[in-house]
């Protein structure tokens, strides 16, 4: 055979042609997970589904032991404390951006445009009977609930109502609905979760649970279902739904999820902590012997205790192994004469030989229990979002640079969650609240209702502030600010912003304290002392003038 004949016999033999047999395929032992051959890999074997289909199946159990654990640990209740207050604080502030390129005003026209919106948004957020449905909670106090619904559930839901009331001015409300009331149906392609939507995948409408009637743990609730819209006929948002997750995803899951395992080991590794430490606590003293047990509780107790208690085994031991019965009465006949008493101090007792009294002394925590400790709570704190120190109000060991370098990270999470999950609560909001303005003449705007509705937008153009980033040494920073500011790269709305304040606001305050500061005679912040000798000089100048 030559080799060209060899050559196609070999090709013929590999690709399974022929008459000759394909050679048994090895097992790989290179590449990713090293063959599927570590045992840590057996064993695993998770299925690969869509990301909505693995929200769907979790959803329930996981939101059921989220709130559970919030309610009963003090780490997660405070932590998830410590995070809207740093998130959302005394309130997200609206600072109202329209495209006046677009609409075809000038810079001025827009900034006066949107002062008078920025006022009056915040008259009615403000107002609990204005933009309530329930007539209890104003939008910052809401905007903090949904914060906290987003930790317990992953979502955030809301209803935009239009509703009319005596003792409010305007009509447009907002609901907050918790989020296990959305339906957890799935019937085909157009519904899913509870969501219906369009070929594309965008909702078009959602189905709630109106009637509460829970039933076995996990499967969320049953009763009479309710179909809202989106959105009405003229693009006016009617629900608010928002999450944050993957490609595809129709419903969120709660960011604690992974860290709910973390904390059940806390608690129980707490728990047996203490268990441990009460029970050496309890039992001070133990009395280690081969004797049953019910010889040596009476050689513990007094006189008379050991009248009171009756012998089992009789005068002659009845029931015993009479083998062993002489030592039981040697014993029980030395400890007639030798009692052990904790309760004398200085009370030296000799025991029967072979016997051992032992006093315990509690061994719980150990050595090893808050790094451990510390291990799994810094697995939570990861989780949130939020630095070790925050999380568990521990900064010992913690330097000024650890510090401003971990809140400089955490404080990239905390801009995330404002933009991607306040934002998108709020942004709608102000867009249904607008329109009834417009629509009412309050806020005046070219071409009306029509002209809002053509150029939503571009009208409803927005940012949304919080609190300012936590500074450990505000002298630094200014400096800081300070050297940035000298070279160009940055700007006073910058810093405004880093500061949790609004620019307009700051020039506004300062131009009125100017004012009054030149009205009653006082001098600058910032201008240097008057100098005498020239005060003299230009004293002694005038007076030669006139002379």
């Amino acid at each position: 055979m030559n080799a060209l004949a060899r050559l196609t016999g070999f090709a013929k033999g590999a690709l399974g042609f022929g008459n000759a047999q394909s050679a048994p395929t090895p097992r790989s032992s290179t590449g990713y997970m090293k063959g599927e051959i570590n045992p840590f890999f057996m064993s695993w074997g998770p299925a690969l589904r869509d990301a909505r289909d693995d929200v769907r199946l979790a959803w329930a159990p996981a939101t059921a032991r989220t709130i559970d654990a919030i309610h009963n640990s003090g780490w997660l209740s405070g932590a998830i404390d410590q995070v809207v207050a740093s998130t959302v604080g005394k309130g997200m502030r609206l600072n109202a951006k329209p495209d006046y390129d677009a609409l075809g005003w000038t810079a001025v026209e827009a900034s006066a445009w949107a002062k008078t919106v920025e006022r009056q948004w915040e008259a009615w957020a403000g107002s609990p009977l204005e933009c309530d449905a329930a007539g209890r909670m104003t939008i910052a106090q809401m905007t903090a609930a949904g914060l906290r619904s987003y930790f317990a559930t992953g979502e955030i839901v809301a209803t935009l109502p239009w509703v009319k009331r005596s003792v409010s001015r305007t009509r447009t409300k907002v609901g907050l609905i918790q989020s296990h009331r959305l339906a957890q149906d799935t019937i085909g392609t157009n519904l899913f979760q509870g969501v219906f939507m369009d070929s594309l995948g965008m909702p078009i409408g959602y189905r709630f649970r109106e009637q509460m009637v829970p039933i076995t743990p996990y499967n969320g609730l049953t009763g009479i279902a309710t179909d809202v819209a989106a959105r009405d006929s003229a693009g006016r948002p009617m629900v608010i739904h928002v999450f944050d997750g993957e490609a595809h995803q129709v419903r969120g899951l709660t960011p604690l999820a992974p860290a709910l395992k973390v904390m059940r080991q806390y608690d129980q590794l707490a728990d047996a902590t203490l268990t441990a430490a009460m029970i050496q606590a309890i039992f001070a003293a133990t009395l280690q012997s081969e004797a049953p047990t019910e010889q040596v509780l009476r050689a513990l107790q007094t006189d008379g205790e050991q009248a009171a208690t009756p012998n089992v085994n009789g005068p002659s031991g009845a029931g015993s192994d009479p083998s062993i019965m002489d030592l039981f009465a040697a014993r029980d006949a030395w400890y007639q004469n030798t009692k052990i008493d904790l309760g004398n101090a200085g009370k030296i007792a000799h025991l029967f030989p072979g016997e051992q009294l032992k006093f315990n002394r509690s061994e719980h925590p150990n050595s090893t229990y808050e790094a451990f400790a510390k291990f799994l709570l810094r697995e939570c704190a990861r989780c949130l979002g939020i630095t070790f120190e925050d999380f568990t109000g521990d900064y010992s060991g913690a330097s000024y640079a650890s510090i401003n370098n971990a809140t400089s990270i955490v404080w990239r999470v905390v801009e995330y969650r404002r933009a991607h999950i306040l934002t998108p609560f709020l942004q709608p909001i102000f867009d249904a609240w607008l329109e009834e303005q417009i629509d009412s003449g309050t806020v005046k705007f070219p071409g009306g209702l029509t002209a809002f509705i053509a150029q939503r937008s571009a009208v409803t153009r927005a940012d949304w502030f919080g609190p300012g980033k936590p500074q450990s040494d505000l002298l630094k920073v200014a400096k800081a600010y300070e050297t940035l500011q000298s070279s160009g790269v940055i700007s006073d709305a910058m810093i405004c912003s880093d500061l949790g304040t609004n620019v307009d606001d700051v020039y506004d305050a300062r131009a009125k304290e100017m004012a009054k500061r030149k009205e009653l005679g006082l001098p600058e912040p910032n201008a240097p002392p008057p100098d005498p000798i020239l005060n003299d000089r230009s004293d002694n100048d005038s007076t030669k003038g006139d002379a």
